[in-house]
């Protein structure tokens, strides 16, 4: 397991769109290029499981989204959907690459559609493109998300109130809830993920962050649209024992997706990468030999 202080210590701060961001990068630069995109309410700390295996075969860049991990998290922000992709398309343009592949986890799989969207549209830079996607459990379409309490608790009028008072206790029955029943959060992970929670206040957005459900809601059609018009290879490996986006979202991809790959992993919940990286691992590494 890769702590989080080497996490961070492999890293580095760049200043993008005027804020804070934690970055990471790492592996072969003439290698094809892996976007990690992380989930709600943690960072990219989450993808640390698979980290070394995807490095042996791809440039892998990552960062924590605006309001997560170790980046900045001002109370003043709206925290669009929109401008985390705006992020990641400057870091991208920072870095010069071309053509990449993305990888995505939940409130990331959110942003990885407003990416793709913008691939369909043409409104994404021509220097730019999306190779692949591939989406882990998240809240593909938002007829199928099924919010627990407390994220309804946080979206309600009560919301900065209810921030307030989650606690590590709460926090770590959250994540037992949304784990499979077999593979449960370790006190490690449950450690580190709440004390990125806590950097920077970060607590004190989230009632601020989970209005990407809302937006689930306002551009269906374009993020939903984005995924059934793509003319890139897209891919599905999901965690069928989660609560929120499990069996349930699987069988509505397979419904609405043409031609859908999926990959379903039966005893596996909300965070199946951190659940079992390497499984997660060898099902993505064998999505990449499919489109070579």
């Amino acid at each position: 397991m890769i702590t989080l202080d080497e996490w961070q210590r492999q890293g580095q701060y760049e200043s993008i769109n005027g804020h804070q961001i934690f970055t990471r990068y790492a592996g072969d630069k003439s290698a094809p290029v892996l976007l990690l995109i992380h989930g709600y309410p943690s960072a990219s700390w989450d993808w640390e499981g698979m980290w070394d295996a995807l490095t042996e075969h791809y440039y892998v860049i990552t960062l924590d989204m605006l309001g997560f991990g170790l980046s900045d998290k001002p109370k003043n922000a709206r925290y669009l959907i929109s401008e985390q992709a705006d992020i990641y398309q400057a870091v991208l343009q920072k870095l010069g690459v071309s053509d990449y592949h993305i990888l995505a986890h939940d409130y990331g799989d959110t942003v990885a559609q407003e990416l793709l969207a913008r691939q369909v549209e043409g409104s994404a830079s021509a220097e730019r493109h999306i190779a692949s996607v591939c989406f882990l459990n998240g809240g593909l379409f938002p007829e199928t998300h099924k919010p627990i309490l407390v994220q309804k608790l946080l979206l309600s009028p009560l919301g900065p109130l209810v921030s307030k008072l989650i606690n590590k206790q709460k926090f770590a029955g959250s994540l037992q809830r949304i784990f499979g029943p077999d593979t449960q959060p370790t006190a490690e992970v449950i450690d580190t993920l709440w004390q990125l929670l806590n950097h920077n206040d970060g607590l004190g957005v989230m009632h601020k962050l989970i209005n990407y459900i809302p937006q689930r809601q306002q551009y269906r059609e374009r993020w939903v649209g984005a995924i059934i018009n793509s003319t890139v290879p897209v891919k599905l490996i999901a965690g069928a024992k989660d609560p929120i986006s499990g069996q349930h979202m699987i069988d509505r991809y397979r419904q609405l997706i043409p031609n859908a790959d999926i990959t379903n992993m039966p005893m596996l919940g909300h965070y199946p990468q951190v659940e079992d990286a390497a499984a997660i691992t060898a099902a993505y590494l064998q999505f990449r030999r499919s489109i070579l």
